[in-house]
């Protein structure tokens, strides 16, 4: 079985940073993907600095809530 645990982001730095360690921590099982939804803040650079095994899916516009997951998980 392949667990995937997708994040959509946009420009939540301080998110991340408050609970990106417990969904690691606790997802060893699983690929943890933030989707970043065209964040104009630094989150993207905060997940690749912070959470190397983290991976990234950037989507170029801000679609939205639905949008945002529909790409990612494409």
């Amino acid at each position: 079985m392949t667990i995937a645990v997708v994040i959509l982001n946009w420009n939540g730095q301080e998110l991340l940073a408050q609970f990106l360690p417990s969904v690691v921590r606790f997802s060893e099982e699983a690929t943890v993907y933030v989707a970043d939804n065209a964040s104009t803040d630094s989150s993207v650079a905060y997940v690749l600095e912070y959470f190397p095994n983290v991976k990234i899916i950037q989507n170029k516009t801000n679609g939205g809530y639905a949008k945002g997951y529909n790409d990612a998980l494409k």
